[in-house]
């Protein structure tokens, strides 16, 4: 059922959903930025994700507020920094997967406003961050991280293979086709399905293991057998997914982006009882708490069975939100976003194109 303000049955309620978006929206700066947590940095990846959040339940002026901000970060050659605090880039080296992400915001404000000149507005922006980014593809297929580090992240390939998706969409609906983001599509996926050895080794993360079902490169049967691969070695029956398997530590975000991974594959029920299982981390307020230490007092904290760090973060409320949304359209109500994660509204998957390079044996970035 469609709804203005999407809830789980049994899990969340629309009045929680709205409670959540307004824990993200007394962290917004009066700029529009809004940073991991009250006086921390912003990056534009996590500021999206947080934009879509408040879009979501129902902030629609703190959202486009959002949203105005981002371009007026934007470097020359249509990067974004990697880090932001109070308004100043501090870090100002382009990131990949921070300067695609805007396209996916974009597109899902297109489908929950379809406010035609919201798009046009900021178009130029986003064609400008995927033209950068497309720029940094290596010869195996993946893209590289910055313009001055020559390997590729799993994680954050994953993430712009959604982004280019977002962006052919985007250039349909105004008319602009980018052919070369088909093309630059094509061979991510084809490095993302066929040769992740390739990729920086970052495996004690669970996002390398998840994030090419989220990210809609890796589906079907080949999406359940790489979920299946590591899912006793990164979740915790009852509390939620690790975000790296050398802590005892479970966090919010990554269980929800778990949560929309099992979404995708029409796993319902397990994304189903993850999400209620996250719920512990819930404050009064709405907010989320980043994550729960649930054993040895060596790390991070000196209690054990304790929220952290000790903060309410952004990202992980938005998580929550977008996660409850799309789960909404089969256990509650969904707004018209609550595909963004799962594709159905994106450009149709990317042909595959193989490469000739060799590189099923090379490392990443060496033909």
């Amino acid at each position: 059922m469609r709804v203005e303000i999407p809830y789980v049955d049994g899990v969340l309620t629309p009045a929680q959903i709205v409670a959540t978006a307004g824990s993200i929206a007394r962290a917004q700066e009066p700029s529009g930025a809004i940073p991991w947590v009250p006086g921390q940095h912003t990056d534009i990846w996590n500021h999206v994700e947080a934009a879509m959040g408040l879009l979501v339940g129902g902030l629609v002026e703190e959202a486009e507020a959002a949203y105005s901000w981002i371009p007026t970060l934007q470097n020359a050659d249509g990067s974004w920094p990697m880090k932001i605090v109070s308004g100043a880039a501090v870090e100002t080296i382009g990131e990949s997967n921070m300067s695609a992400y805007f396209a996916v915001g974009l597109w899902h404000h297109w489908l929950i406003r379809r406010d035609r000149a919201f798009v046009e507005r900021h178009w130029p922006s986003v064609r400008a961050g995927l033209d950068f980014v497309v720029g940094l593809q290596l010869p195996f297929g993946g893209i590289a991280w910055t313009p001055r580090d020559p390997f590729a992240l799993l994680t954050g390939s994953s993430s712009i293979y959604q982004s280019l998706r977002a962006g052919v969409a985007l250039a349909d609906l105004m008319d602009d086709p980018q052919p070369e983001w088909e093309i630059v599509g094509g061979r991510l996926g084809h490095a993302l399905r066929h040769h992740r050895d390739s990729f920086e080794d970052k495996s004690h993360h669970s996002m390398d293991w998840y994030y090419p079902v989220l990210g809609g490169a890796v589906v079907g049967a080949a999406g359940h057998d790489l979920i299946r691969s590591r899912w006793d070695h990164f979740v915790r029956p009852g509390l939620g997914a690790l975000c790296v398997d050398t802590n005892p530590w479970v966090t919010g975000a990554e269980t929800c982006e778990l949560v929309m991974a099992l979404d995708n594959l029409g796993d319902h029920r397990r994304a189903l009882t993850l999400l209620t299982d996250m719920q512990h981390l819930r404050a009064e307020d709405g907010g989320y708490w980043t994550g729960w230490v649930y054993e040895s007092p060596d790390y991070p904290n000196p209690n054990p069975n304790a929220f952290w760090p000790e903060e309410h973060s952004t990202f992980t409320a938005a998580a929550v939100i977008l996660a409850a949304d799309a789960l909404g359209e089969r256990y509650g109500g969904s707004t018209a976003g609550s595909g963004i994660m799962r594709g159905t509204s994106l450009a149709a998957p990317f042909e595959e194109l193989a490469l000739e390079c060799g590189c099923e044996t090379s490392p990443a970035g060496v033909s």
